[in-house]
């Protein structure tokens, strides 16, 4: 449980400064996110060169997503039994071993793309028990006084990671596209060791117990959300809306098909999100957003369908970067005020179990919005896809507006927290 405040005298300023278990951890996650980002960036670019079909595309994220929903009852159970430092470290080394994977295959100038998803399904398998420890860390090493920064620079030591990976990887993958992979491997590698230096957070864990056990806690982590209205939303909302704008698997397609443009370009396209999303986050981190929460996350949402609109009906690159820095900031905001809500407003003890559920629906955002993407781009065009997409996206947030007034109205994160979380 993270440590409360301390009583402060008069004349006292509050201590909100990041110490070092914090910082090390953030660092871990800018390397995870260079080579994880990176890596997807040239993957796509990899199997849409050998293929030349955007479906495929979609079927990568497809190939992702799919562990992380058959696992999350474990992953979640097992970063709320054992050091959620050594389940995050341990799935670094497996994405460690994908990426080693990825970079012998591509070495031999490979003629199938098979081999590919099935290092892609193994990442996600890694992936699966890695992204709720992830989540639950920064939450277990922050207090109640710096909680809302230190979300915002979680979500800007990822975003610098989005960044520097892509447009790394772009110019690497021009060089040699097996080179990538092999950068990935080497960030992995640092990201290891400085993560299992940081102490051990004091934080409740609960008997550890069998599979069956952990698909009961699974449930318990739904029937909670179902109970309350502003998580619930919260999540669905993301899940629902970012499904329907999941454009960015068809950025390789964009990029060749629309913009023609190469690896280096498709680079900094991907890095635009992270370019957009990881200054927005800065911002937070020194102005969070504090009044009018609800009604922000819905607005915020609807700004990034409205973007997806905009790219489906331009092909000026410059045009097509500037929507996706838009529409990157308005997610960043997005994830932020989920990622403190969601939290706050689950007890500790059943955080982690949430957070693994969450998981499974943001990856289904993302993942198995790739494939929605993809498959719509099959049966009615590139541009067919990404329209349909953003007006989806619309369509979401209004629907949510009325059905959740809860989360429509929540003016102050302390509204919905619970004692102690």
């Amino acid at each position: 449980m993270p440590p409360e405040p301390d009583t402060l005298t008069p004349g006292r300023t509050p201590d909100r400064s990041i110490p070092w278990p914090l910082r090390g951890l953030f660092l871990s996650f800018f390397l995870s996110g260079f080579a994880i980002v990176g890596q997807i960036t040239v993957v796509g670019k990899q199997v849409f060169d050998m293929t030349g079909r955007e479906l495929d595309l979609g079927l990568l994220g497809l190939a992702e997503f799919l562990p992380m929903a058959f696992l999350v009852p474990f992953s979640g159970a097992a970063a709320d039994r054992f050091d959620r430092r050594h389940v995050y470290a341990i799935s670094l080394g497996g994405e460690l071993l994908c990426a080693l994977g990825l970079f012998f295959y591509i070495s031999s100038d490979p003629t199938s793309v098979k081999p590919i998803f099935i290092l892609v399904a193994l990442f996600g398998v890694a992936r699966s028990f890695g992204s709720p420890s992830g989540q639950a860390l920064p939450i277990d090493l922050a207090t109640s006084e710096n909680l809302e920064r230190v979300m915002a620079l979680r979500s800007v030591a990822f975003q610098s990671g989005f960044i520097a990976g892509p447009v790394a990887m772009g110019f690497i993958f021009v060089v040699d596209p097996a080179y990538p992979y092999l950068a990935g491997v080497i960030a992995f590698a640092l990201a290891i060791p400085i993560l299992i230096m940081i102490p051990q957070p004091n934080t409740r864990r609960l008997q550890t117990r069998g599979g069956m056990q952990a698909i009961r806690d699974a449930r318990e982590g739904l029937r909670f959300m179902r109970r309350q209205p502003v998580v619930f939303g919260a999540i669905s909302l993301d899940l629902f809306a970012v499904l329907f704008g999941g454009i960015i698997a068809l950025l390789p397609a964009i990029a060749e098909n629309r913009l023609g443009v190469g690896a280096v370009g498709l680079g900094w396209l991907r890095a635009a999100t992270g370019i957009g999303a990881g200054t927005t986050a800065l911002m937070l981190s020194v102005r969070p957003v504090r009044r009018r929460v609800g009604r922000t996350l819905l607005v915020v949402i609807g700004i990034f369908g409205v973007m997806t609109i905009v790219i489906g009906l331009v092909d000026s690159y410059a045009i097509v970067f500037v929507a996706l820095l838009v529409a990157s900031a308005a997610d960043s905001i997005s994830v932020f005020i989920r990622s403190t809500l969601v939290p706050l407003a689950t007890p500790e003890v059943m955080r982690v179990r949430v957070l693994a559920v969450e998981r499974v629906f943001i990856g289904a955002s993302n993942e198995l919005g790739a494939a929605e993407s993809g498959l719509t781009a099959a049966v009615f065009g590139l541009m067919g896809a990404i329209l349909f997409g953003g007006v989806g996206t619309l369509a979401v947030v209004a629907i949510w507006w009325r059905w959740f007034p809860a989360l429509r109205d929540v003016d102050r994160f302390d509204e919905v927290r619970i004692p102690g979380s």
